[in-house]
């Protein structure tokens, strides 16, 4: 088990697209449930409203463990590390515990930003820092790059879409993965194999894609406004599939369904 997955519990509580009262109520559910990691983004827009959801729970700022990610448009030497701490004001805390790069730069050149993100670090401005949609080139580059140890890639991963190269890459750099669009925005559902899963485990369709993510050793990164599948969502861990099961879900990344496609986002790379 990798470090970054032990700290979170192989569990984030993913804040996108929630603000105000909506956001305040699904983290107190998610904390009610478990959860204690939460990821934010500068992109996301909802930093501020996050800040003040967790200082307002009562928890102690080290029983949690708060990510954001740097958006492109701030990975000028001018405007970076000021970005980062407003970042951190806008949360209300002193440093972030895991600060990722959220794309890479239009162009290709990922040295800059990478320099700036642990020059980041080296201030003491996070605990840990990563990446997140870099490619397996990337993730070989940034190896190579930053001399901090790199906690995470995060990617959209999900059972319909293909990642075994990002897999194979993260096993070869020593950078674990971490989810997005786990269940591939409602997508997984329309297949049946999920809703036969469940019936047998006695879960819910959503708990068997969750669980079959969990067991890839990749970080799942999820998030409902609702207590009920909060709560089932975190509950994951009583359960194991088994090998044959786990192998039907496999097959179904043939289908290569992309939720975030370079129409959609213009810092998206030539995936993998």
């Amino acid at each position: 088990m990798n470090t970054f997955f032990r700290r979170t519990k192989g569990r984030l509580f993913g804040t996108y697209p929630l603000k105000g009262e909506v956001l305040a109520q699904a983290v107190s559910a998610a904390l009610a449930a478990g959860y204690r990691a939460f990821d934010t983004a500068q992109m996301y827009g909802n930093e501020k409203d996050l800040g003040e959801a967790l200082a307002n729970s009562g928890h102690v700022r080290d029983d949690l463990y708060i990510i954001t990610k740097v958006h492109p448009d701030n990975f000028s030497e001018a405007r970076f590390l000021t970005s980062v701490e407003q970042s951190l004001r806008d949360l209300r805390v002193s440093k972030a515990d895991l600060l990722l790069l959220h794309w890479p730069p239009i162009g290709g050149d990922i040295a800059p930003s990478l320099k700036l993100l642990e020059a980041a670090h080296t201030r003491g401005l996070a605990n840990e820092i990563g990446v997140s949609n870099y490619t397996v080139a990337m993730m070989k580059t940034a190896k190579r790059i930053v001399s901090a140890p790199l906690a995470t890639n995060q990617v959209e991963f999900h059972p319909l879409l293909d990642q075994s190269k990002l897999l194979a890459g993260a096993a070869e750099t020593g950078i674990p993965l971490c989810s997005y669009s786990a269940v591939a925005r409602g997508e997984v559902f329309k297949h049946a194999l999920f809703h036969e899963l469940a019936a047998a485990y006695g879960q819910t369709p959503a708990q068997i894609v969750l669980r079959w993510i969990f067991q890839k050793g990749v970080v799942v990164n999820a998030m409902s406004t609702k207590p009920d599948n909060i709560r089932a969502n975190w509950n994951i861990t009583d359960f194991t599939l088994s090998s044959i099961d786990m192998a039907r879900i496999d097959a179904l990344t043939a289908v290569n369904f992309r939720v975030v496609t370079k129409q959609l986002v213009p810092w998206a790379p030539d995936w993998d």
